[in-house]
């Protein structure tokens, strides 16, 4: 049971009433059209109670992911995935304590610290990422929050990028109103800014910022006109109430986030969170569907972690709503699966790129 009742209208014309429903004040009837019949935004809930979230989660998982399958199909070709690539512009040297960074200066983790690239070796990173079938290109700084001067110094590379036909991405730390602005003005796509985990959870993981920081952040791009694309890692060593309550933040926002990263942690040596016990992966593959079902219209992203999963992960993943990854050797300072392996496990499960216009 779950925090609104959808009767499905699918493309062919047939009725599938296929979700229960439950009596109270918060729920409401929904439903789901093509899109020349009803507005995605009409079609959206934003008002999950934590119960609801709890009770996807801890459905059979046979029947959370036919929901969520059937979800997807509403909103999305079931059978297509978009990728993005993930080029980290300035790395290292960060002042935030995240437990799970290797970027930060409170762990000593190898990281080859580097100043901000050169527009040149982004615009060539960005050519052959659309070569090899990436649409959008994201750009990642260590930064905590950018000085005018830094937000400036990314305008040529996202005006660039943007001049390949590519979507834009970055994720610079926090923003204030006028910086926001300033990226929107520049044609900026996207921003990222991940909330990590639940409310509650969230000083066990960092102290530097606060969790009030980050939804500013999200308010100053999303009030500037930007596609917000914000998500969280699981195997922190959260609980799946932890779990519940972060994707509720998501699916409550008065507009869901274009795109939802969804990590895997990755146990990096030298931080804390090394030796953090592995999550069981079907908890991971849950929450991908769960995610799914909250916030149908968006891109939900497998993310970090996927150098750990098997095919066979993969691919329920993809069944449970997954509908973009990262491609590209490595994300920020972490490994990432090679392009043959994806486009050999595309191939094995007859998955097509995702072309933008």
């Amino acid at each position: 049971m779950y925090g609104a009742y959808y009767r499905v209208a699918p493309k062919n014309g047939y009725n599938l009433s296929c979700f229960g429903s439950r009596e109270g004040p918060r729920r409401k009837l929904v439903t789901l059209q093509t899109a020349n019949e009803t507005p995605v935004n009409d079609a959206l809930v934003h008002n999950w109670p934590l119960t609801d979230v709890l009770d996807l989660f801890n459905l059979p998982f046979n029947e959370l992911m036919f929901r969520a399958q059937t979800i997807h199909r509403q909103f999305h070709d079931p059978n297509e995935v978009q990728i993005a690539t993930l080029l980290s512009v300035k790395t290292g040297g960060c002042p935030e304590d995240c437990k799970y960074c290797p970027q930060s200066v409170h762990y000593d983790t190898g990281v080859d610290t580097h100043a901000l690239l050169d527009i040149s070796e982004v615009v060539t990173a960005a050519k052959s990422a659309k070569e090899q079938g990436a649409t959008r290109f994201c750009m990642g700084a260590a930064w905590r929050s950018p000085t005018e001067r830094q937000v400036e110094q990314m305008v040529p590379m996202i005006e660039a990028v943007g001049e390949l036909g590519m979507e834009t991405c970055v994720t610079l730390g926090m923003l204030s109103d006028k910086q926001a602005g300033r990226l929107a003005e520049a044609g900026l796509d996207y921003y990222n800014h991940n909330l990590d985990t639940s409310p509650e959870f969230y000083s066990q993981i960092i102290s530097t910022r606060t969790y009030q920081d980050r939804l500013d952040t999200l308010g100053n791009v999303r009030d500037a006109g930007i596609n917000v694309c914000c998500g969280g890692i699981v195997g922190l060593g959260e609980s799946r109430a932890d779990r519940a309550k972060l994707l509720a933040e998501l699916a409550n926002m008065p507009q869901h986030p274009e795109s939802v990263p969804i990590n895997m942690l990755v146990r990096v040596e030298g931080t804390p969170l090394e030796v953090e016990e592995e999550l069981d992966i079907f908890e991971f593959i849950r929450s991908v569907a769960v995610a799914r079902i909250m916030m149908p219209a968006s891109w939900v992203r497998l993310s970090a972690g996927r150098t750990e999963m098997t095919r066979e992960a993969q691919s329920l993943c993809f069944l449970a709503g997954a509908n973009s990854i990262f491609g590209g050797e490595r994300l920020l300072t972490t490994p990432n699966p090679e392009e043959d392996a994806d486009k050999a496990l595309f191939e094995t499960l007859g998955i097509t790129t995702y072309a933008s216009s």
